[in-house]
């Protein structure tokens, strides 16, 4: 097992609270070095948008002008640990690593049969015949200003449908299962957990399923700083989003309590489905409900939260934290059911929630997923409408809650697994399948 990472550190500065987030930036789900949306309207007009997108001569990705991309690694590429580059590419997380160098910790959202890669001597779990299942994550290690590659290989193995996760204050990737098999279903081992990857880890970590922050059909992760609580987003129609607070912050392994979210006001739906249960701006009271049994055998928790009157959300999936508050995307939410972004205040002790922007024109904005912050503040968010041959889109929106096109991808896939790099830079970006990791280079900084 290699080392974990240094804890201490991060336990001792929240005692006093972090006053900005670490140099490392998260997937669509995790933490950043760039600020905030402002939560006021700026007093000059702000422009929308990078321009209007360019047809790719390699028929992958349009790009405004001014922007370039390269592919960086592929599907079936020769990894440096022997085996070969998974498919499935999905949730991933940068980190700034010593020696001016940089990591990607990538999830593959891949189900037992599923090729691997590789094959893989050992893992958290195998399937009855004694074949590793296929999910987890690789790393790969860049030249942080050539962006060349120095290393490939797999870094979490055993899993299954490792989606979505988010980047830690000290250094690490959690990387979520979305499946909830149950051992003896074909596997040996029940799944649903999150499993924590060190971004400095060279070889496959020992899995260590985080038990405590529940078993469920988890999306994305994300810790807030400054208390080191976890927030945890759940894909379903009747998802919950959930708060984990850690026994000691930054030891995750060392268990806590587990939460969800509830409406002071007593109600348990933000859909908007059938009615305008929540209406966008407005910010609405929170408390949080004790959940006991998060391991949940039988795949209960949301019923047993929503029993307790915890809020419902439509398909939880990519969240991000800035500085006092966080993110996070609902697929099929809203009235038209194109999604919708909401914004949670940590300023205090997470005690407000606002609907921040709901979609209602497939062409603006349809199922968003992944999601970060550019450095210029505002939301980049990845779309998974999976209709073919609808295209899928990176999307922005702007404080003022306008959405705006920022690359168009040409191919039947998904976009995921946005974040940038350390000094904001670059935008690394994963088409799930065949898989592929791009990096964007452009000027992402020009709307400040």
């Amino acid at each position: 097992m290699h080392d974990r990472f240094d804890r201490r550190a991060f336990m001792a500065a929240t005692s006093v609270a972090f006053t900005a987030l670490v140099a490392a930036c998260g997937d669509g789900s995790g933490g950043g070095v760039t600020a905030p949306l402002p939560t006021s309207t700026p007093t000059t007009p702000q422009p929308v948008g990078y321009g209007a997108l360019l047809s790719d001569p390699a028929a992958l990705l349009d790009l405004p002008g001014g922007f370039s991309y390269r592919v960086i690694s592929s599907e079936g590429m020769a990894m440096s640990d022997g085996g070969q580059v998974p498919g499935n590419c999905d949730g991933m997380g940068c980190f700034a690593l010593p020696g001016g160098r940089i990591a990607l910790v990538r999830n593959h959202e891949l189900s037992p049969g599923a090729a691997a890669g590789a094959i893989l001597a050992s893992g958290y779990d195998s399937t009855t015949a004694g074949v590793v299942l296929p999910g987890g994550t690789t790393t790969i290690v860049l030249d942080s200003a050539t962006l060349a590659v120095q290393a490939q290989f797999r870094s979490l193995a055993g899993t299954i449908r490792n989606c979505a996760g988010g980047v830690t204050p000290w250094g690490s990737w959690l990387s979520c299962e979305e499946d909830v098999t149950n051992a003896g279903s074909g596997v040996g081992r029940d799944h649903g957990y999150v499993f924590e990857v060190p971004a400095g880890a060279t070889a496959p970590v020992a899995p260590v399923p985080l038990t405590a922050m529940g078993r469920f059909r988890h999306e994305a992760a994300v810790v807030d700083p400054a208390s080191g609580a976890v927030f945890l987003t759940e894909d379903r129609d009747d998802g919950l989003l959930y708060r984990f607070l850690p026994s000691q912050p930054g030891n995750l392994a060392a268990g806590g309590q587990l939460q969800a979210l509830a409406f002071v006001d007593g109600r348990t739906d933000t859909r908007n489905w059938s009615s305008a249960a929540i209406t966008a701006g407005q910010w609405a009271s929170l408390r949080w409900i004790d959940l006991s049994q998060p391991q949940a055998p039988v795949d209960d928790l949301r019923q047993r939260g929503l029993a307790a009157g915890a809020a419902r959300f439509a398909r939880g999936e990519g969240i991000h934290v800035g500085r006092g508050e966080l993110y996070f995307v609902c697929t099929s939410g809203g009235a038209a059911r194109l999604g919708q972004v909401f914004r949670l205040d940590l300023s205090g002790t997470g005690s407000r929630l606002q609907l921040f922007y709901e979609s209602n024109d497939a062409s603006q904005f349809n199922f968003g997923d992944n999601i970060t912050i550019a450095p210029d503040g505002q939301l980049i968010v990845c779309e998974d409408q999976g209709m073919p041959p609808i295209d899928n889109h990176l999307r922005g929106i702007t404080p003022q809650g306008v959405a705006y096109p920022i690359a168009r991808l040409r191919t039947s896939s998904e976009l995921a697994g946005a974040c940038f790099s350390p000094d904001g830079r670059i935008l690394f970006l994963n088409v799930y399948s065949p898989g592929r990791t791009l990096a964007i280079a452009g000027p992402w900084q020009h709307l400040a």
